[in-house]
């Protein structure tokens, strides 16, 4: 299963709309894109990344299904992204709701998404589904 989450950053956030095998499937909101990249240094990326305020690099990255002690349940988790751990795709409305991690709504206004709950748990179903007999990636541009 190929994600596909296409950016449309702003100076205060980066909401975008993620893709599931080519369809639309509801609208994202992370922290400031600061440009970053996968195929920069590790170096690089820990000079411009601001803690808990910044969307994490362009690239592509595999998803799989853990455990988040965090959230307390079972959540989708992008593996391999340099310079930060522990990136979730989970409900949320606001940049006060991601720490650097994906959210899903299936409305959006501004730099809010709504309905997160609604689309997390149909896209959730949609991923646990597909991570039983295929690997899942997702290509963050």
């Amino acid at each position: 299963m190929e994600l596909k989450l296409i950016r449309e950053p702003n100076a205060a956030a980066t909401p975008g709309k993620l893709y599931i095998n080519g369809v639309v499937s509801c609208y994202t909101l992370e922290d400031i894109d600061r440009n970053l990249r996968k195929d920069m240094s590790l170096d690089e990326i820990r000079k411009i990344k601001q803690h808990s305020n910044t969307a994490i690099p362009t690239g592509t990255y595999t998803v799989v299904i853990s455990y988040s002690n965090r959230f307390q349940r079972q959540l989708p988790i992008l593996t391999g992204v340099p310079g930060f751990d522990g990136i979730r795709i989970h409900p949320g409305n606001t940049t006060a709701d991601t720490e650097g991690c994906i959210l899903l709504g299936d409305g959006r206004s501004g730099n809010t998404i709504t309905n997160s709950r609604v689309a997390f748990d149909r896209v959730f179903k949609q991923l646990t589904e597909a991570a039983k007999k295929e690997k899942i990636t997702i290509v963050i541009l």
